[in-house]
């Protein structure tokens, strides 16, 4: 579905690359979580995959045509649902009224589901915390019909608990809805939920086996 060819990319004024020769094939039917030390490129390869900038080297293809060709506002229209870590909800309406821009005809489950109360449903979104926010753009991207969902770093602003629900309903989504879901974390626990495991260097992004990254959480919890 989603693939990444030869993909390079560096910041103008600067001679070092944040991303070179990343390869790789997303699928749909797959939730995907993606590790990365601060600064080894995770927001920069998920702008690039969603067309909101263009690499440097390398192409992008989306059902193996490449998203500069198609026109990357049409790629995000038709194919990419993305949450932000800023969560990009228009501040002067609901949590309903958000998700209902994207559609109409979306109830008030999803966002009940996700953990809202009834009562924070028609409440201004500035008088939510930032994790209830959270929770309120990822129903906006469920509900968007997309092929794909891009998610940036969503639970970083939520307990374990919380993060760990909504970890497993975005997988539990992208199973039923047949919809390929990729998520940057910074979190070992939750990447360990996902059907697979990535790990992004500047100049890899390479599958983590299970095993692997369950030893990292021991070490880390031993330390």
């Amino acid at each position: 579905m989603l693939e990444l060819k030869n993909i390079a990319y560096r910041y103008k004024g600067n001679d070092n690359k944040t991303l070179e020769n990343i390869n790789y094939s997303f699928q749909s039917g797959v939730f995907y979580t993606i590790l990365g030390n601060s600064g080894s490129g995770k927001t920069t390869l998920l702008s690039l995959m969603a067309g909101l900038d263009s690499p440097t080297e390398g192409q992008v293809l989306f059902n193996k045509k490449d998203i500069k060709e198609a026109g990357y506002a049409q790629h995000r229209k038709k194919n990419i649902a993305l949450v932000f870590q800023n969560y990009n909800l228009l501040d002067y309406l609901t949590p309903l009224e958000n998700v209902q821009l994207v559609k109409p005809t979306a109830d008030k489950q999803l966002l009940l589901d996700l953990g809202l109360k009834e009562d924070m449903l028609t409440r201004n979104i500035l008088r939510l915390s930032g994790g209830q926010q959270q929770r309120v753009a990822i129903a906006r991207a469920l509900v968007a019909g997309t092929p794909a969902i891009l998610l940036d770093e969503p639970t970083g602003n939520l307990d374990f608990d919380i993060a760990r629900d909504i970890t497993m309903r975005l997988k539990d989504f992208a199973h039923k809805e047949k919809r390929c879901v990729i998520m940057v974390t910074h979190s070992r626990e939750i990447a360990h939920m996902a059907d697979t495991a990535l790990q992004l260097t500047g100049d890899n992004l390479k599958e983590l086996s299970k095993e692997s990254i369950a030893q990292s959480i021991l070490q880390q919890r031993n330390l």
